[in-house]
């Protein structure tokens, strides 16, 4: 068994689901993946009981009724790994946004000291492909916006390409994670900062998808412009973490 799982939650990813799974298959260390799919009709799922096949003891598969939100995904997935004996657990978009070659500088990164590491766009300059320039701007001083908001020393808050150590996971406090889009992102990296973990972020380049079909919503940018209010409430007011 390995100590390190990937958390690939999906939704209608057929055209990209085998493709991505190949990918982390072949790097150099031996991560397992947790696959969290929420029925896609298109078939997912049944893709991956194919590899599993191939992979037998590193590909894993839980299935839920219907899309629940890519928060609840990964929530499901912390507590699946939890139960069991990882140390790295990771989090990746099935799209290829995330770049697998990159999950081996993410581990490093936790090696080295880091409780969390983050895939970060935005440390050293703006480093995205094939978003258009107002998506760019969006996420760009999205993450301008939380840092002024709440104080949080990472320069890409809005990240979800992201390396986490077993204790970071255990210390936050699963049952109060309020958010499910954008805004998860937010508020699992203040926690585990208001937690006093060390936090590392990573040079990535992010690459928009180019098969299937963006989660974006409009509900899911607005609630992060909210949520980050009320995660300083919160915070300010010693509310659970």
């Amino acid at each position: 068994m390995s100590d390190s799982l990937v958390i690939i939650p999906t939704y209608n990813e057929r055209e990209n689901i085998e493709s991505i799974i190949r990918a982390v298959m072949r790097q150099p260390y031996g991560f397992e993946i947790l696959i969290v799919d929420d029925a896609s009709p298109d078939g997912t799922g049944d893709i991956v009981r194919s590899l599993q096949e191939e992979f037998e003891g590193r590909v894993h598969l839980e299935v839920r009724s219907g899309k629940q939100g890519l928060g609840t995904a990964y929530i499901y997935g912390f507590r699946w790994a939890l139960k069991r004996d990882y140390e790295f657990i990771f989090e990746m978009d099935a799209d290829f946004s995330h770049n697998p070659d990159d999950l081996i500088r993410l581990k490093e990164a936790c090696d080295l000291g880091a409780d969390l590491s983050i895939g970060s766009r935005y440390v050293r300059g703006v480093n995205v492909v094939n978003w258009p320039m107002s998506r760019v701007l969006l996420s760009f001083f999205a993450s301008k916006y939380v840092r002024f908001v709440t104080g949080i020393h990472v320069h890409d808050t809005t990240a979800g390409f992201k390396c986490y150590r077993r204790r970071v996971l255990e210390k936050i406090n699963l049952n109060q994670i309020r958010f499910v889009g954008y805004a998860f992102q937010i508020e699992m990296k203040f926690k585990a900062w208001k937690h006093g973990f060390k936090i590392s972020e990573v040079p990535v380049i992010f690459t928009d998808r180019t098969a299937g079909q963006s989660k974006m919503t409009r509900g899911i940018v607005k609630e992060a412009v909210f949520g980050v209010i009320r995660l300083k409430l919160d915070s300010i007011f010693g509310r659970d973490y």
